[in-house]
């Protein structure tokens, strides 16, 4: 039995003895009606009216304790989770159906060409820019660099406006990322492509410190800014970091010719 059928049940014998509390005391005040001397009279009345205030009291007794007592108890003991029981479900039997017609395989057609998937290399550093190392600090392999950002200005480190589609004419870009784990000193390089082709470099010892922000800025690439998807991968020490793209639209602007600056012609001297 549980808290709360003991509760009920210790609320139903309460009520029950209060009823018979409550029929003695009817029965002990109508007794006093009988009686003729006057403190035995008073005293039997006043006896049935403990009885029925007995009753009264055991009565509201029996309907608080359920209410109020239940939850008292449950604050003390808490109750445990019952667990709720599990249907298991009863396998029905399938009907096996019996094949009655046995189809003949067809030919199945063999493609002439199959399309194999292409491998994805990861980006190298060019041999002519490795040649030019110049620093002797062995840089971090887990240097860590963030996705590249390109605008044509920067304040305080940080693109002013960032954008991956820039319109001629253009004057310079910058690749703007944040680092860590960097080691000033060591190599690190920035290559610039345009349509899959070298354009343009920076490589040097590392003059940052181990963590914040860092750009590399390309203002005169070779051909010039002419449209097409450029690229830039960043590297420390031979090791490939960081790649990003962007566009450039439009005609880049024609390169001035220089002009050439007239000689003057030796004047002759006429000799007498």
């Amino acid at each position: 039995m549980d808290i709360r059928a003991g509760f009920i049940a210790a609320s139903i014998l309460l009520a029950i003895w209060a009823l018979f509390i409550f029929r003695s005391g009817w029965f002990t005040f109508r007794s006093a009606a009988k009686l003729s001397f006057y403190r035995l009279k008073r005293t039997r009345e006043a006896r049935g009216r403990w009885l029925f205030f007995l009753a009264l009291v055991m009565f509201a007794v029996a309907i608080a304790l359920p209410i109020y007592g239940q939850p008292v108890v449950y604050s003390i003991y808490p109750p445990s989770p019952t667990v709720a029981p599990t249907l298991t479900p009863s396998v029905v039997p399938t009907i096996t159906l019996t094949p009655t017609i046995t189809l003949t395989p067809t030919i199945t057609d063999t493609p002439l060409y199959t399309n194999s998937p292409t491998i994805t290399a990861t980006p190298f550093l060019p041999l002519v820019v490795e040649a030019q190392f110049i620093s002797a600090v062995t840089p971090n392999p887990d240097a860590v660099i963030s996705p590249i950002v390109f605008s044509n200005s920067v304040k305080g480190g940080l693109p002013e406006t960032p954008s991956i589609l820039f319109r001629n004419p253009v004057e310079r870009i910058f690749a703007t990322f944040s680092y860590d784990g960097m080691i000033p000193g060591s190599q690190w390089s920035a290559v610039w492509y345009r349509n899959g082709e070298y354009i343009f470099h920076e490589s040097y010892p590392w003059d940052g410190g181990t963590g914040g922000y860092y750009y590399s800025e390309c203002a005169n690439p070779s051909g010039g800014w002419l449209p097409g998807q450029y690229s830039v991968h960043i590297y420390v020490g031979v090791l490939f970091k960081r790649g990003g793209s962007f566009t450039v639209e439009g005609d880049a602007p024609p390169t001035p010719v220089p002009s050439a600056t007239p000689s003057p012609l030796p004047s002759s001297t006429v000799t007498p």
